[in-house]
């Protein structure tokens, strides 16, 4: 992982896309502090995934093994 200043990345940002593309990340720096990261997308995925799965999606893939029981009383009668 190679580091650089935001002035030298501005100079040179295709490389840097393209070094990040073939798996090279780059860390760039503000004033001497690492400010900013350029990644390839599939580094950035597995980072942050994009797919949000939904409530039902959680439960059909749950690996806890529980069994849940459904209460079959009868509910209360209201007035509507």
């Amino acid at each position: 992982m190679r580091t650089m200043q935001v002035r030298e990345a501005k100079a040179g940002f295709s490389a840097l896309i393209e070094a990040a593309e073939s798996g090279e990340p780059t860390i760039i720096t503000k004033h001497g502090k690492p400010a900013a990261a350029i990644v390839s997308v599939e580094d950035l995925q597995k980072l942050y995934p994009v797919k949000r799965r939904n409530f039902g999606e959680f439960l059909l893939t749950y690996p806890g093994g529980i069994e849940l029981e459904r209460n079959e009383s009868p509910s209360r009668e209201i007035d509507l």
